[in-house]
């Protein structure tokens, strides 16, 4: 069973609604409306098995010279087969096109994101995320997530 990532598609809002809900509901990822999603799709990728969406991810661009990888997720049954990696790559290369030097992430899977090449750093370097959405979190104050960064080889 291999899978395959490709950009997001209208068809594609749902499972992503059902996945992210999934997580949110256990409180390790922020939820997203339908609309959104909708709205935010061309920032969105998708794993793909037989034609079934099982994994998806997305950037969201927080300054000029930095994105943060969001929503990334695998849906129970295709954890652990390499679908996370190939998102993330998916993701990686997107931000290399868009020639943005750094990629962030906060999360709670510290080991996956080290496995791939990120490393960890204190959340407080990035004023752009903080200002943007830590604002609005209810764990504002009390935060567990672990910041992540990867630094490319482009030149902003």
């Amino acid at each position: 069973m291999s899978a395959i990532c490709r950009k997001a598609v209208p068809e594609d809002v749902e499972p992503l609604f059902e996945m992210i809900k999934g997580y949110a509901e256990r409180g390790i990822m922020l939820p997203r409306s339908r609309e959104v999603l909708h709205r935010q799709l061309e920032h969105f990728v998708v794993a793909e098995v037989n034609g079934e969406v099982v994994g998806c991810g997305s950037l969201c661009r927080l300054g000029n010279d930095l994105v943060e990888v969001r929503s990334l997720g695998i849906s129970e049954g295709h954890k652990g087969m390499g679908i996370g990696s190939l998102l993330l790559d998916r993701l990686v290369e997107e931000a290399e096109k868009l020639q943005i030097p750094k990629v962030m992430a906060l999360t709670y899977e510290v080991s996956f994101f080290l496995k791939n090449g990120f490393a960890v750093v204190n959340k407080e370097i990035f004023p752009e995320k903080v200002w943007t959405d830590c604002v609005h979190c209810s764990k504002q104050d009390c935060c567990d997530e672990i910041a992540v960064l990867k630094e490319l080889n482009v030149s902003a």
